[in-house]
């Protein structure tokens, strides 16, 4: 009787967790079993996740009135939930602790859970076991529902927005091209910084993690094929105190992310900047530094689960007079936007480029340069036809 109790929690508690985030998982076993393997046999803390059904973010007193529990006992489940990567505990710009359950993925609990320095344990290696299936399972039921998917993907915000690099790797500019006309864009609408070094400086809380990606891919036996570094996942202001708090991520000065940013540039790795609920107005709360083999977003995009919907201030230009055909543009393209065509030259389609500025950055000709403009890039999936 006992066990079917806790059996219950657990269940209800995934069934809570995930309707969570921008992606909302069908409850399964798998996402049973990755709670069971986060939280632990802990009835209390799988009570106070299933007090946020109504309502995800939640003050003190609201969590002791859904919850049951006094006030101490929900600070302390709430904290030690914090810790496993299931809620976010920061108090708002009035002063009061809010509680927010977080999500199975984007960002939540695989995030957290893979950001931190691992071991590379059976418990480690289990858990991404579980993450990849889960993965697996929602991209099957994407497919079998692609077409009338469609619809919505192609009214979702940027999922994060792209950063460009500036320099080449013998450290000299990119040209940029400036815009040549008005953008069409609300008038209350401030352009987000586009430079690392500007998103850096603005903020005095900075915290550096491990690319969960990065990290979870290589616990799977897939390791970077560009052994690109890992201690380059920032998190700033509000989530930068929230994962430096929960050991997630370290706090570092302006000067050490300036450096870790340019070791992920000579690692031709792409700034993707986030905004709280994707709103570009807002500051970022976090950027991620992405090589195209091992970045979730990408490997969703290849695999049929996620189109790729970025917003971006720039468009790589190819000068087909000083190209000479040598394909370091095509190879390192993250989005396959660059090809050789006919006469051996690179040319790159336009809907698929994310600005990135990879490209221009090792063209040893330095026939690539960035032309300004706001877009937004939405790439579908590839739809996946059985025989």
């Amino acid at each position: 009787m006992i066990q079917n109790s806790l059996e219950e929690k657990f269940k209800r508690a995934a069934g809570v967790i995930c309707k969570q985030g921008m992606v909302a998982f069908p409850l399964s076993d798998t996402a049973i079993a990755i709670v069971v393997a986060v939280v632990g046999n802990n009835e209390e803390e799988l009570d106070l996740i299933y007090a946020f059904r109504e309502k995800p973010s939640q003050t003190t007193d609201q969590l002791v009135e859904s919850s049951g529990f006094a006030a101490q006992k929900v600070e302390q489940l709430a904290t030690s939930l914090a810790k496993k990567g299931l809620v976010f505990n920061q108090p708002s710009s009035a002063g009061v602790m809010i509680y927010r359950l977080l999500p199975l993925m984007l960002v939540g609990v695989m995030e957290y859970k893979f950001m931190v320095e691992l071991t590379g344990s059976p418990e480690e290696k289990d858990l991404a076991r579980l993450f990849e299936k889960l993965l697996k399972e929602l991209r099957d039921q994407i497919q079998e529902n692609f077409d009338a998917l469609l619809p919505l993907f192609d009214k979702s915000p940027a999922v994060d927005r792209t950063v460009p690099t500036r320099s080449t790797e013998e450290g000299t500019p990119i040209k940029i091209i400036p815009v040549d006309k008005a953008l069409e864009v609300p008038e209350e609408f401030v352009l987000p910084s586009q430079t690392v070094e500007d998103i850096i400086n603005k903020f005095d809380d900075i915290a550096v993690g491990y690319c969960f990606c990065r990290q979870r891919r290589s616990l799977l036996g897939d390791p970077c094929s560009t052994a690109a570094p890992t201690l380059n996942c920032f998190t700033f202001g509000k989530s930068a105190r929230h994962t430096a708090a929960q050991g997630f991520a370290k706090k570092i000065t302006k000067e050490e992310a300036l450096k870790i940013m340019k070791e992920a540039e000579k690692a031709g790795l792409i700034h993707k900047a986030f905004h709280p609920g994707s709103r570009e107005s807002s500051p970022e709360t976090s950027i991620c530094n992405c090589c195209k083999d091992c970045c979730d977003t990408f490997q969703l995009w290849r695999s049929g689960t996620f189109p790729l919907i970025n917003s971006t201030y720039h468009l790589s230009v190819i000068d087909e007079a000083a190209c000479t055909g040598c394909g370091t543009c095509v190879e390192w393209c993250p989005t396959d936007a660059i090809v050789l065509n006919e006469e051996g030259l690179a040319q790159r389609d336009e809907n698929a480029c994310l600005g990135c500025g990879v490209c221009s950055r090792f063209c040893p000709e330095e026939a690539i340069s960035l032309q300004e403009g706001l877009r937004r890039v939405f790439i579908m999936p590839p739809q996946l036809r059985s025989a």
